[in-house]
């Protein structure tokens, strides 16, 4: 993840990935950017197998060689349209809520900070060999009370410690295109090496700060916010800034407890909501075997209503059975909002329920399906699939028999 070019993405066009996210409650997995969702892999649309080559239909070939020639083609067309086939069935054996761990790593400690190493300079200056800055941040959203762990640090090119310092650094909302002016004005916010506020370790050269934007006047902000550093290194002058996005209130809380059950062949994972705002509501949550390695990914995506509400993760059959993981599984680290459509944030934070939230009990494989998901969507791009392969099976029949010579 490249944390300056994602928010930069953010900014610029005024939503965050609205799109895929309603996207992502479709019945058919689509693929998805840095943040967020379910997605399986991509594979090409239905129909697109070549075209047959004109007039060739069932007309017959004086040439042996043409004939070679067109076997040969159309025998690539075959495999093609097979593995095409092949692959979708495969990428969408399981729901889009409920995947492989393995398909999303970047997804499945979101707890753990964003790292980046940069020259340090100012901005549009030439980058000097040996001044290179480190720089951490903890989170990107923030939420009511939470709070954010900025550090940078200044080292040589071969990653040994040099001495920085923070000479300026404010806090304030960043402008997003053609926008009213702010009505926040900038703070002032303190990088510190002393071990307080944040900082791990006393005179390591790294400087943080621990950042709660309720406290620091931006209570009732709901958007973007930019910590912008200048910062000298000897000689070496240098820039930075850190982009957050903060919702002031949660349009959800979490109640107490969670449950689970087997339906429909799968084991689902389920926790109520208290829903203050209706809308949709993009849930995720980690499963790890009791081995403690991460199984799935697992997901809810769809509309509440305001009140009391129960969601289901789904953990899917046919993922049991084929992964086999060690009982009990536990659900940890579930995150998730509320999506606003064509808006800056495009979503309203709920409180993130990090670590471990629920243990299953320890379940026998043969309780749950190891029937494929199906889908409206899905079989009808089966259906046109089966038709590509098909259509070059023909052809090859009809290339294959005798050929007869035509008259002069």
């Amino acid at each position: 993840m490249n944390r300056r070019r994602m928010i930069a993405a953010l900014a610029a066009t005024g939503l965050l990935g609205a799109g895929w996210w309603l996207a992502a409650g479709s019945a058919t997995p689509e693929p998805a950017p840095t943040t967020i969702a379910m997605a399986a892999p991509a594979v090409a649309p239905p129909g697109s197998a070549p075209a047959p080559a004109a007039g060739l239909g069932p007309r017959r070939v004086r040439d042996p060689a043409e004939l070679a020639a067109q076997r040969a083609l159309w025998q690539q067309r075959l495999q093609r349209a097979r593995e095409v086939r092949d692959a979708y069935a495969a990428a969408t054996r399981y729901p889009p809520e409920s995947r492989p761990a393995a398909e999303h790593g970047d997804q499945l400690h979101p707890g753990r900070p964003v790292q980046e190493t940069m020259p340090l300079r100012m901005p549009g200056a030439p980058a000097r060999d040996g001044f290179q800055l480190r720089t951490s941040q903890d989170r990107i959203y923030l939420q009511g009370d939470e709070a954010v762990r900025l550090s940078v640090a200044a080292v040589d090119d071969a990653g040994q410690p040099l001495p920085l310092a923070v000479t300026r650094a404010i806090a304030h909302e960043a402008a997003q295109g053609q926008q009213r002016a702010s009505r926040y004005g900038q703070v002032d916010v303190s990088f510190r090496d002393d071990g307080q506020n944040g900082d791990t370790q006393a005179g390591d050269g790294e400087l943080t700060l621990r950042w709660q934007p309720a406290t620091q006047g931006f209570a009732e902000l709901d958007g973007l916010i930019r910590i912008e550093l200048s910062l000298q290194s000897g000689e070496q002058a240098g820039y930075a800034y850190f982009d957050v996005i903060y919702t002031p209130a949660a349009p959800a809380t979490w109640l107490p407890g969670a449950r689970e059950a087997v339906q429909d062949g799968s084991l689902n994972l389920l926790l109520k909501l208290q829903v203050q705002q209706a809308g949709r509501y993009v849930i995720s949550g980690r499963v790890d075997d009791a081995n403690g390695k991460p199984f799935a990914l697992v997901g809810f995506n769809d509309t509440l209503a305001a009140g009391t509400r129960e969601l289901a993760l789904p953990v899917f059959g046919k993922l049991l059975r084929d992964g086999q993981p060690a009982f009990p599984l536990t659900l940890r680290d579930v995150t998730g909002f509320l999506l606003h459509e064509d808006r800056f944030p495009d979503r309203a934070l709920l409180a993130a329920r990090e670590g471990k939230v629920y243990t299953t009990r320890a379940h026998v494989l043969a309780e749950f399906s190891s029937a494929e998901w199906q889908s409206e969507e899905r079989s009808r791009y089966l259906t046109e699939y089966d038709k590509d392969v098909a259509q070059a099976e023909a052809q090859l029949r009809q290339l294959s028999e005798p050929a007869t010579v035509a008259g002069p």
